[in-house]
């Protein structure tokens, strides 16, 4: 009974390492992608530091290094904490298995002086005849036949036991090692986020010699933003209301032909199976008036939290809603402004059709519909696609655009669903 309950408490134990194990990895997995974000950062600020003069991307670069250092500090903070929960654990599970085992040992020892006494054939015969009765006999030689079979079970139960523990106190040394070089990274990363803070001080000290020139730039980003946004609303309002004319105008040719039909069988009018769009039709019905717009809505939907991003690689820069930047300046984001690589390639984060190709102060905006949804990408240096033409996932749709002020090259990428902006974070997958 003892070993079952060892059995029981071990699978208990076992199923909460997989867990434990399961979010360590999840973890780690997410501490190597910031490391590698966090490499990718250096190289840049490196290739930006070699120019004398100090730009707007060295203090932008040092703003997206500290919030991954930080990141990566509490990350590695879970770590440790997860590495104390199976530490701890493992520290019960030795204890219990031990316990086990020296209980194991010592009835198995009981065993062992009980089969000493008894070992001659004559003690055993003595055992079986001393009985009252034959059943009473019968009862004895069988004990003594499944006691020799449970000794030898008792003696797998220890092997068994004493194999768990020394494997579970190899998995415990190797949790503690794994614990002190997380502790030691952790120490190594807040020193050189120390360093960073302080090159940041000194950076906003240099560009503040530049003041005017920096806050020209952060308008022109701005204006470009805002004048984007106006596209983009102007485009969607009219991309619906082309569909609700184009809705409306077959509803009519449809009831017409109706009408036809009616009058000349004698008939009157059958009633519309599906409602007619009209005016008083929501954003929602006439974009969704087709079976294949309805379709690709629900896809769309079927996706969400599961997209890509519409760069490979890339930082964000700003979230979704109001911020306020280093001047002070209070901000409207309709989207996620991302920070990537010079020339990197946009693409298209699921499939449908361009609605909209227009030049934004020198850059492009691209607008992609997929049935009632709208996905808006604009800074682009150049564009690969045509109005009208239909583009898969991933589908490279141009080039983002470097800005020739402040060296950054940034995608501000937006979703609508009709005509109302979404907040991308809970479209878009982890990056």
């Amino acid at each position: 009974m003892k070993f079952f309950r060892t059995v029981l408490f071990l699978s208990f134990v076992l199923a909460a390492t997989g867990a434990f194990a399961q979010s360590s990895s999840e973890l780690k997995r997410r501490r190597d992608k910031l490391s590698d974000e966090l490499e990718q950062l250096n190289r840049e600020y490196q290739e930006t530091a070699s120019n004398k003069k100090v730009s707007l991307k060295q203090l932008n670069i040092l703003k997206a290094q500290i919030n991954l250092r930080e990141e990566k500090i509490v990350n590695i903070n879970s770590e440790v904490r997860n590495l104390d929960n199976q530490i701890s654990q493992s520290n019960n599970t030795v204890r219990t298995l031990q316990s086990q085992l020296d209980q194991l040992k010592k009835e198995y020892a009981g065993m062992v002086l009980f089969a000493y006494r008894n070992q001659s054939a004559y003690n055993k015969l003595m055992f079986i005849f001393a009985a009252k009765d034959f059943n009473q006999a019968y009862r004895r030689l069988k004990y003594l036949q499944q006691f020799g079979t449970y000794r030898e079970r008792q003696a797998g139960y220890i092997q068994g036991t004493q194999k768990d523990l020394n494997i579970k106190i190899v998995e415990l040394d190797k949790d503690k090692k794994q614990k002190n070089n997380l502790l030691t990274e952790q120490e190594k990363e807040k020193e050189t986020l120390g360093k960073e803070k302080n090159n940041q001080v000194k950076v906003i000290v240099d560009l503040s010699k530049h003041q005017g020139e920096l806050k020209q730039q952060q308008r022109d980003v701005q204006k470009r933003i805002a004048q984007a946004r106006r596209q983009i609303d102007i485009a969607i309002r009219k991309e619906i209301e082309d569909a609700r004319r184009e809705a409306e105008a077959k509803a009519a040719a449809a009831a017409k032909i109706a009408a036809a039909k009616a009058k000349a069988e004698n008939r009157d009018v059958a009633p519309p199976v599906k409602k007619a769009i009209n005016k008083s039709s929501t954003n929602s019905e006439v974009l969704n008036a087709t079976p294949e717009a309805t379709k690709l809505s629900n896809d769309f939907l079927g996706n969400r939290g599961r997209l890509p991003w519409p760069v490979a690689n890339g930082q964000l820069v700003h979230g979704f809603g109001t911020y306020t930047d280093s001047e002070g300046i209070r901000n409207d984001n309709p989207g996620y402004e991302i920070r990537t690589g010079a020339g990197a390639a946009v693409r298209a984060v699921f499939e449908g059709e361009v609605t909209k190709l227009v030049d934004v102060s020198g850059t492009y905006l691209v607008i992609i519909k997929h049935g009632e949804y709208f996905t808006a990408y604009s800074n682009l240096k150049s564009v690969n696609v045509a109005k009208g033409q239909k583009v898969s996932t991933k589908q490279s749709i141009g080039t983002v655009a470097t800005d020739p002020g402040s060296g950054e090259a940034e995608v501000i990428f937006c979703l609508y669903k009709g005509s109302a902006p979404v907040n991308p974070k809970l479209w878009l997958a982890d990056n």
